[in-house]
């Protein structure tokens, strides 16, 4: 064999060598884990993490409980399930970005509880969330606007929980804000779901007229006016000095001491 065609072959194999490296080098890229980046785009808002401090806040306000099934409405990375699913919650992430999904589900396998914290890509609003007693979100006002006619049909006591934005002229039934090292993004709002008890009902020889704006009561005892209070299924009632506390099963509320029936 002459030297010239040694020489040839010998570039040849060598282009070779550089074209595969190059192809791995290329592979390894395209196969780099995804990290996901605060501020990027999402579908209907941009990914920013709640800090690991007000997650925990947040679970608390909510007196969570390993009794309760939990679902993270845009679970970005899966903190909040990972969070309750360590406290020993059945919990589940709904989130669009399908890598943000796979990113959870590994986040939760490293954490030890891939088991309890399971996650789906949905769309919010085509995801029947009417199962869970507790809902956690950090989503935009408008966002919350929009779910907001199907939180009020859930379960009496059901607890929503969220990262800063409010649900405009809902108002939370208690609201906390942690200090410390949170700089941004600090404030736990915590809503719990009104029973109905909108409408007439017959307390003892006495018409009960109630008018409700989410929680909060209005109306008439026969001729007294009233006030009250519903927190879930549990309703405090005050006319003419006299107090009235109970729960309200479907059509019917009762005390210790009294019972009405709607009308």
């Amino acid at each position: 064999m002459n030297a010239p065609r040694v020489s040839r072959m010998l570039l040849l194999s060598a282009a070779a060598l550089v074209m595969a490296s190059a192809a791995v080098v290329a592979q390894n890229a395209t196969t780099k884990p995804f990290e996901p980046t605060v501020g990027q785009a999402g579908k209907d808002v941009v990914w920013v993490p709640t800090p690991q401090p007000l997650v925990e806040k947040m679970l608390d306000l909510a007196k969570v409980t390993p009794q309760d099934f939990l679902m993270d409405l845009g679970s970005g990375d899966g903190r909040t399930v990972i969070t309750a699913a360590k406290r020993g919650l059945r919990a589940q992430g709904v989130e669009y970005n399908p890598d943000m999904v796979d990113l959870s589900k590994r986040n939760a396998a490293a954490a030890g509880v891939g088991e309890k914290a399971t996650f789906v890509k949905a769309d919010l609003f085509e995801t029947d969330f009417s199962k869970a007693q507790v809902v956690t979100m950090f989503l935009l006002p408008s966002i919350n606007m929009r779910l907001r006619p199907t939180i009020l049909k859930m379960k009496p006591g059901t607890r929503i929980v969220s990262n800063t934005f409010t649900m405009e002229d809902w108002m939370p039934d208690q609201t906390e804000t942690i200090s410390g090292d949170c700089v941004s993004w600090c404030t736990a709002l915590l809503w719990i779901v009104p029973a109905q008890v909108d409408g007439t009902w017959q307390l003892g020889s006495n018409a009960l007229t109630l008018k409700q704006s989410f929680q909060m009561l209005t109306g008439t005892l026969g001729s007294a006016k009233v006030t009250g209070r519903l927190r879930g299924d549990e309703i405090t009632l005050t006319a003419d000095n006299m107090k009235y506390a109970g729960k309200v099963e479907g059509n019917t509320m009762k005390g210790s001491n009294w019972s009405a029936t709607r009308k």
